[in-house]
């Protein structure tokens, strides 16, 4: 079955994934969905999730890009994203890229002549709903002002280009690795926002390597529609869950019914009965109207679970 993303366009999370698609030569197949809510298809799938972009697989339903990028490894492990030389570190980096690195890219792109780029010929009421949506999405996250902002990537960008001064090709050694694709994506985002990312002018190994990142392109695939898919979830099964390898790490039994919610913003909880414990992922299983019974994975890092 090909993977299923949900995603949209301009979203810098999705464009991640969709580059490792490309990376792994997936045939996959896409479906967009809205950038701000309502989000009646996606709701009906994740049971409140609505960060940007998740993957289906028939009834399994797998939120965040870091866990994302691991199914994807799993289903087709060559090439790798964890090479040997760098397997320990590039998680580490990743997630340094996907908080830290992202959250001064935001502020960073959000400039007056960034603003004007992105939302160049999009009228004055999608302006407003756009922004009200995020305003509430983000809620709880601290702001950072520009000039903090413009500083704090000069500061990492001249990290980054140290990091491949010695003319090496990707970020942590000879292959390309996970901490490739989550720093992208932030600059990808910033590269979007016209006059703001005259910034790289003054990195060339930074852009270099960025240009070899957007050569990867995303893969092949189709499209589908967003019904369509929340049918196809109600015509699937979940895949089977060993309840012998559960880890009652909260003492939660198998089944217990739970919430999970993302800590930093879009905060939703999702409810069902808790079913996956593992090391590194946590698992729901819900019912849904229009879905049917599903599946919805998270990663460890970033939730927390809670006793309903």
């Amino acid at each position: 079955m090909r993977p299923i993303l949900h995603h949209y366009p301009m979203s810098p999370f999705a464009e991640k994934i969709r580059t490792v698609l490309g990376f792994k030569k997936f045939e996959w197949t896409s479906v967009l969905i809205p950038p701000i809510m309502p989000k009646p298809d996606v709701l009906a799938l994740t049971g409140g999730y609505r960060k940007t972009p998740i993957l289906q697989i028939g009834a399994d339903i797998y939120c965040d890009s870091a866990l994302i990028a691991k199914v994807l490894e799993k289903l087709k492990p060559e090439p790798t994203l964890f090479p040997t030389e760098s397997a320990s570190l590039a998680p580490i980096l990743a997630q340094w890229a996907d908080s830290t690195l992202f959250w001064t890219a935001i502020p960073y792109t959000m400039q007056p002549a960034g603003l004007a780029q992105m939302f160049s010929g999009m009228a004055p009421e999608v302006q407003k709903a756009f922004g009200e949506d995020r305003a509430a999405f983000r809620k709880g996250v601290p702001p950072m002002r520009p000039a903090e902002a413009i500083q704090g990537m000069s500061i990492y960008l001249g990290q980054l280009e140290g990091l491949l001064r010695d003319e090496r090709r990707w970020l942590l050694g000879a292959s390309a690795s996970i901490a490739d694709f989550s720093v992208y994506h932030c600059l990808w985002f910033i590269n979007r926002g016209g006059p703001v990312a005259s910034i790289f002018n003054n990195y060339p190994h930074v852009q270099s390597w960025f240009a070899r990142m957007k050569q990867i392109g995303h893969g092949v695939s189709d499209q589908l529609d967003s019904k369509a898919a929340v049918e196809l979830a109600a015509a699937s099964k979940p895949a089977a869950v060993a309840e012998e390898k559960f880890l009652d790490t909260h003492r939660l039994p198998f089944g217990a019914p739970v919430t999970v919610a993302a800590v930093d913003y879009g905060t939703d909880p999702v409810a069902g009965e808790l079913v996956i414990s593992l090391p590194e992922e946590i698992g729901v299983r819900r019912t849904d109207p229009r879905a049917g019974t599903v599946i919805v994975h998270f990663p460890r890092l970033g939730f927390e679970v809670r006793k309903a």
